[in-house]
């Protein structure tokens, strides 16, 4: 076989993966990485609906509790980074299936701690194997599926994040009466195990392989997902339009250096500013939104009750934001989805307080959660659509590491706040976090709709 005969092979993995049906087999792999997602989610959101537990049991004031809060975002901060650049180095496989493990020893461990002090390096730990899981996730996603669904996907992943976040707050009313909070911790450990489906079912990237010049694996893995994807549509596959695709680049250069490099500089700049602004904005309220409801005056089963029920509005924000990523495009999407959590969180801010009527607290409260979580589905299917295969990792990871940088602040900065300008300055606090974020789209972002991963590369 020639040379040429041999590249035509081997290389191109992205039109062979483009061209192929969306299939019950792609879908399974999705099925699995979402899984592990809700469940990391669950671990993230729990602290919602437990930290005025937790403050009342360690007798902590406002700062104290915001500090406590802001723990896990340390280790997601170091795990987003790191584990970026890990998973273009060495694959997304075994570094997504060690996320896992980090985060569900962290957990375990969390329902032991003595002491305040030792929670917060509990949640350290979990937070670094949550850091981890999320951005290595959207790569997979974004590998495996084609051009023309992938918005979609990355849009319901992240949907698995508000029903993760409603899960945990099921769980808390449930069991925090009969376990309190040492035993929902643990108990939230034992999904790790899911470590297991995924070594076994779910195959390594053929993008990152064909991208470390490991042209004969990617070969062999696009091959049996073609076979599998063959199988579950009964059909045969259409041919791959070669021609429309030039072959991933090995060149291994500093991954991190590449993402300040041409056109991805500006890229980079926008999407942590982004990133940093967004969840600013969004763990300063959502990670005490149980703990201002009681400070409020509401008694803890119902700021528990009221905080599962505005975080319903979720679900559609997360359907209607995945619908419209394909429809009207990135850029737009994620500016009204700030816009609107701007809005509503300072409407929010004016209304939540014991004496407002029930209805209105939370008709304010769904309108600022179905923003919210409907601006995390834009977050999560733009960014790693902004950088080549060799660096989407490092890219994705970065941005979602400044991300828990703005995230470890939020809830410090409320515990702060808090005790100076009330409830109003709080939310306050959020729009202006979000609006910023908007601004820097309009200003700086580019739109990736309808293109494959190589064009908008390129």
């Amino acid at each position: 076989m020639n040379a040429p005969t041999m590249a035509m092979r081997h290389a191109n993995v992205a039109a062979r993966l483009e061209r192929l049906p969306m299939t019950r087999y792609q879908r399974g792999l999705f099925s699995i990485i979402a899984t592990a997602w809700f469940f990391d989610s669950m671990d993230l959101g729990i602290m919602t609906f437990v930290l005025g537990s937790i403050k009342t049991e360690f007798a902590l004031s406002s700062a104290q509790a915001g500090l406590l809060a802001s723990s896990s975002f340390l280790g997601m901060f170091f795990g987003a980074a790191i584990a970026g650049m890990l998973a273009d180095k060495f694959g997304r496989k075994p570094v997504f299936q060690w996320s896992m493990v980090f985060w569900g020893v962290g957990s375990l461990l969390c329902g032991f701690a003595q002491n305040v002090e030792q929670l917060m390096i509990f949640r350290v730990l979990l937070g670094f194997g949550m850091g981890m899981e999320f951005p290595i996730g959207l790569s997979m996603v974004s590998e495996i599926v084609p051009a023309k669904s992938r918005g979609r996907y990355v849009a319901v992943l992240e949907g698995f994040w508000p029903i993760g976040f409603i899960a945990a707050g099921i769980v808390a009313l449930v069991a925090l009466p009969a376990i309190g909070w040492r035993g929902i911790f643990i108990a939230l450990s034992i999904p790790a195990v899911f470590v297991f489906i995924v070594r076994r079912f779910v195959p390594e990237s053929p993008r990152w392989l064909e991208s470390m010049g490991r042209t004969e694996e990617a070969d062999a893995v696009t091959a049996g997902i073609e076979r599998r994807v063959m199988a579950a549509s009964g059909a045969p596959l259409p041919a791959a339009s070669l021609a429309n695709y030039t072959p991933a680049s090995s060149d291994r250069r500093t991954l991190f250096a590449e993402l300040w490099q041409g056109a991805y500089a500006k890229r980079t700049v926008m999407l942590w500013a982004l990133w940093f602004f967004a969840l600013l904005g969004y763990y300063g309220l959502t990670t005490w939104l149980g703990a201002l409801l009681q400070q409020a005056g509401y008694e803890v089963t119902k700021s528990v009750t009221y905080t599962i029920y505005i975080s319903l509005a979720g679900i559609p924000g997360f359907i209607f934001s995945a619908w419209l990523l394909e429809v009207w495009g990135r850029k737009g999407t994620c500016v009204l989805m700030l816009a609107g959590s701007a809005i509503s969180a300072f409407v929010y801010g004016q209304v939540a307080t014991a004496q407002a009527p029930v209805a209105q607290l939370i008709g304010a409260g769904l309108c600022m959660q179905f923003f919210m979580f409907g601006m995390w589905s834009v977050l999560y299917a733009y960014t790693p659509e902004l950088y080549p295969t060799r660096s989407r990792a490092t890219g994705s990871g970065f941005a979602s590491s400044v991300g828990r940088f703005g995230a470890l602040l939020g809830p410090f900065a409320v515990g702060v706040v808090l005790p100076v300008t009330g409830h109003t300055g709080v939310f306050m606090l959020g729009a202006l976090s979000f609006a910023a974020a908007a601004l820097i789209v309009i200003v700086m972002g580019v739109e990736t709709k309808g293109k494959s991963l190589e064009e908008v590369s390129s």
